[in-house]
């Protein structure tokens, strides 16, 4: 098991045991570092993107990075709910992310690129916790992975959209 068994989990009865709440909020942190490092590398690229495309994709990147701000918190809670601590370090998001960092100053086409990257990251990360999550019956979980993954599906598509010729 994951980062979630290193933790004495809050004692509680909500119809689902220990052991799949901790594979549920192993999930769950994984997608909590992912959401928190896209928000980072999408904050860095609105701060820095250059170039003939550079109010629309500020202007756009601050939209997303508003979004995920707010994303973080709901899955950090939901976390909190499941009785686990919510990991929130720089050290332990790298360690869960699957999104890797940006080297140097990419140009707009290559931001967006990594952006689209990253919004199709967490949509595989939220998917993977569906199964563990259906069979505990977690709706609320459920909710929070299908909410998550249809932002993250229209972000990557209207994303990918800017990168057609």
């Amino acid at each position: 098991m994951g980062n979630a068994k290193k933790f004495s989990p809050t004692k509680m009865d909500i119809g689902i045991s220990e052991k799949d709440r901790a594979k549920i909020v192993d999930g769950l942190n994984r997608l909590l570092a992912d959401t928190y490092t896209l928000y980072l590398k999408t904050h860095n690229f609105h701060w820095n993107v250059t170039g003939p495309m550079f109010q629309t994709l500020h202007l756009m990147f601050m939209d997303l990075y508003n979004e995920q701000w707010l994303a973080v918190d709901l899955i950090a809670e939901r976390i909190r709910a499941l009785g686990f601590p919510a990991p929130g370090s720089y050290g332990e998001f790298a360690a869960l992310t699957s999104i890797k960092d940006s080297a140097g100053r990419p140009n707009a086409k290559e931001m967006i690129q990594q952006i689209v990257e990253g919004q199709e990251a967490v949509t595989r990360t939220a998917r993977e916790i569906v199964p563990i999550s259906e069979k505990c019956g977690d709706q609320p979980t459920l909710d929070l992975l299908t909410q998550r993954m249809q932002i993250h599906e229209k972000n990557a598509w209207m994303l990918r959209s800017l990168l057609e010729e």
